[in-house]
Order: C-alpha cells, then structure tokens, then sequence
C-alpha cells in the first residue's frame, strides 16, 4: 500500500524552519538558502544605491553643475557668482 504524504515527511523527519526569535541573521540564511539569486541582487542593488549617494554627493560637493560646455547658451550677469566660476575656467 502507498504512503500519504504526510506519512512520509512524519518518517523522514524533515527540516523545518528556523523559529523567527533568532533573529536577523537567521532570516538572511534563511532567504540565501532558497532564493540566493534575489538576495545576491539585493546587496548588490544596495551596493548601488550607495555609490550613488555618494557620486552625487562629489558632484555637487566639487559644483559639477558649473560645466564649461555646455548644450544651450547661458547668458550670466557680471554680478552672478556664478560668473567668476566661469571666468575661472
């Protein structure tokens, strides 16, 4: 006679799951176990968002706004700040 299925996992002693009180780690072992290729693209999507941070913060720590060439004309007035940047290029 065949074997339910519940009869099986009840002789084979399955693994089961961490209990949640173990914490954080638990659950990132947990999720790299069974889907590593979305947790792997998760840091990675987070490694991302870090550079980005702070390639925006140098660019307008070092005024990338103030480029030398530019698409359109910008027309300065000589009492704009910004137009000694451009007499400095």
């Amino acid at each position: 006679m065949r074997e339910t299925f519940l009869e099986f996992c009840a002789k084979k002693k399955m693994a089961a799951a961490p209990p949640a009180r173990q914490g954080l780690k638990a659950l990132i072992l947990r999720g790299w176990n069974e889907v590593p290729d979305i947790v792997g693209g998760s840091v990675l999507a987070l490694i991302g968002l870090g550079f980005i941070g702070v390639g925006l913060t140098n660019y307008y720590r070092k005024d990338g706004e103030n480029k030398r060439y530019k698409f359109t004309y910008v027309v300065f007035r000589d009492d704009d700040p910004r137009a000694q940047k451009v007499r400095k290029d």
